[in-house]
């Protein structure tokens, strides 16, 4: 997995980042504007200031548009 565009983290660390409503590994695509994807959740999780903010209050919906293009429930 690479970073998305803007977020400077190093590959392994990405390696390890884990949706922390289901536990499966974050896709970095960058959709609605916040670039990590836990498609069982149906959820995207936003960066501030460059840091990735993995908590489950802070998870937004998937856009019903991008859904299907993502594989998202």
């Amino acid at each position: 997995m690479s970073a998305p565009a803007g977020l400077r983290l190093e590959p392994w660390v990405l390696e390890l980042l884990r949706c922390p409503l289901t536990g499966e590994p974050l896709s970095a695509v960058e959709v609605g504007g916040e670039p990590f994807l836990a498609t069982a959740a149906g959820v995207r999780y936003p960066v501030v200031d460059g840091v990735p903010v993995l908590l489950a209050d802070e998870a937004l919906d998937v856009p019903e548009g991008a859904r299907g293009e993502l594989g998202a429930p």
